[in-house]
């Protein structure tokens, strides 16, 4: 069975409502991961220090594409920051 498409299969909009985990960030004395929705995980990045920017883990739900590139589920430092560039207004 195939599976059907409608619109541009290759970057679809990326579903800033979905759980995301954000892992490898110290809270309070602790790595404790944050379990949200993506949007909220990729704005609480956006204020961490560089250097926990740098060791910061996302884990999404489910993949995304991002500028036709191969579908990802798993964002590591810097890399977040290219969701952080298409969060919603």
């Amino acid at each position: 069975m195939a599976e059907a498409t409608w619109g541009d299969a290759l970057d679809p909009s990326i579903d800033w409502k979905m759980s995301a985990s954000l892992e490898d960030v110290t809270r309070a004395g602790e790595a404790v991961p944050e379990v949200t929705n993506l949007e909220a995980a990729v704005r609480a990045w956006q204020d961490l220090d560089d250097a926990m920017k740098g060791d910061a883990v996302l884990t999404l739900e489910r993949p995304v594409h991002l500028d036709g590139a191969m579908p990802l589920d798993r964002f590591v430092g810097e890399a977040i920051g290219d969701l952080a560039q298409r969060l919603p207004a």
